[in-house]
């Protein structure tokens, strides 16, 4: 059974990470990050049977894959908190030469990131491509990826949707950060979604939906999940979130997409966040 406080102490620190990190160099995405801890604390350190000593092809594990890449800030942390690599490697964030760039690549050869994921829209693709790789490897383990909501205004995603569907990708568990914020506003007034839940369930998915931000809720439906696999349907989460969630003045706004605190909102952030693992040395 999982450690529900433990898990929170985790994300705690995951968002204190986050926002140092993107202080440091006055460049990144909070906002995304900071919504996405909770789900991010369950799936790496309760939900998904992973290895940290790294293998890039991800055979006899189960593998993860971040579509929505701008929110590089909280997979780095999560990476580095779970034994990837070591957590001082995160000071070196968006810094020239350094590993962990803006958005994750895998010519840096950064343990634990498996795509490029600078360009969004892409993700869901790769992520089914992979459960089908396991599938024909007659490799029994999952395949979980993350998406942005704003991201599925990119038609590349629904074709993979379809395909997935078609296919009966029943090894795949994608979940949508459904926090209605992108970079130039809501998604409501850049370009409306619709219902998302109606147009998985029309695609054929099964569609589960979950309070991102609950971590008891998020650990739940994660493990409803998985007892959904292998039912001839690739299985979609709905996430709801609040973007730069755990930071009072962060929460809800799409302006903190991609802006970094500065020293006194940095303070003001930190003051709210209990420190949990312990703080990497800037």
């Amino acid at each position: 059974m999982a450690d529900i406080t433990a898990l929170k102490n985790t994300a705690s620190q995951l968002r204190r990470d986050i926002v140092r990190m993107v202080h440091a160099v006055q460049s990144g995405h909070p906002g995304g990050s900071l919504g996405c801890a909770d789900y991010f604390a369950a799936l790496y350190f309760s939900v998904m049977d992973h290895n940290p000593r790294f293998n890039m092809n991800g055979e006899n594990e189960d593998i993860f894959f971040l579509s929505n890449g701008h929110i590089s800030p909280v997979f780095y942390a999560t990476l580095a908190r779970a034994g990837y690599f070591d957590v001082a490697e995160l000071a070196t964030f968006r810094k020239i030469n350094s590993r962990l760039q803006g958005h994750p690549t895998t010519h840096e050869h950064l343990p634990g990131v498996r795509i490029a994921s600078g360009s969004l829209g892409q993700g869901m693709s790769v992520a089914i491509g992979a459960a089908l790789t396991k599938r024909l490897n007659g490799d029994s383990h999952l395949v979980f990826s993350l998406h942005g909501d704003g991201e599925l205004q990119e038609g590349q995603c629904w074709e993979s949707i379809m395909f997935a569907a078609h296919h009966k990708v029943d090894n795949l568990i994608a979940t949508i950060d459904y926090n209605g914020q992108q970079i130039d506003g809501s998604t409501e007034k850049v370009m409306s979604l619709g219902n998302l839940k109606d147009k998985f369930t029309a695609f054929g998915w099964q569609v589960i939906e979950m309070n991102g931000n609950d971590m008891q809720e998020v650990v739940n439906t994660l493990q409803q999940a998985k007892s959904l696999t292998g039912k001839r349907q690739p299985i979609c989460i709905l996430m709801t979130t609040h973007m730069g969630n755990g930071v009072d003045f962060m929460m809800g706004s799409h302006e903190w997409h991609g802006i970094a605190p500065n020293d006194e909102q940095l303070q003001k952030a930190l003051a709210q966040l209990p420190e949990t693992m312990g703080d990497y040395k800037s």
